[in-house]
């Protein structure tokens, strides 16, 4: 048996032969991660005709030039209608905010979207995310070992920016990994 290491704050980068259409192409930001699950949230897929501004009308909270048009990301498939603030640590609700990896945080309640609509007072970079991709005990664990996905230090730069299309081979990039290179077979020696 392996010693158990965590991976909150580094991002899953999908291989190319992933199984499973919902990951393909995707840059996980995993948020929380012991030997019982792991929680991430996807970081490359705007959601299809939604839009930061039009969430925060309906919820009756301010719309800023920062937050006019900017996209809400579909985070994963498990409850799709649950919201997420990704941001920076230099905003937290103390009750609520979970802060991870380096100068990371993650919460899931409408002050953080008010948050966000403040320049002041809110988050330096921030982003609503719909969702979020989970698993269960041993599970990562196993998707690691069969070459799912690869592992890269999370950088906020790629991690906060809108270039969508190309995230996937951004990150793999930054592992030193060319996309139109990597097979989709794996193999163990």
């Amino acid at each position: 048996m392996t010693a158990f290491s965590s991976l909150t704050g580094r991002l899953l980068v999908a291989m190319p032969g992933i199984d499973d259409d919902r990951f393909r192409h995707a840059v996980i930001l995993i948020c929380a991660h012991d030997d019982e699950h792991a929680m991430g949230l996807r970081l490359d897929q705007p959601a299809p005709g939604v839009n930061l501004s039009d969430v925060l009308k309906k919820l009756d909270t301010p719309v800023t030039d920062a937050t006019s048009g900017q996209p809400v990301l579909i985070g994963g498939p498990m409850e799709r209608e649950r919201g997420f603030v990704l941001h920076t640590d230099d905003w937290a609700n103390d009750d609520v905010t979970l802060a991870f990896g380096d100068g990371l945080a993650v919460t899931g309640t409408r002050d953080a979207l008010a948050a966000m609509s403040d320049p002041e007072k809110g988050p330096r970079l921030s982003i609503l995310v719909l969702g979020y991709a989970g698993w269960g005990e041993g599970q990562l664990e196993e998707e690691l070992g069969e070459n799912v996905w690869l592992t890269a230090e999370a950088d906020p730069a790629l991690i906060f920016d809108a270039d969508y299309a190309t995230k996937w081979s951004r990150a793999l990039a930054g592992l030193g990994v060319d996309a139109a290179r990597l097979s989709a077979q794996s193999g163990r020696a």
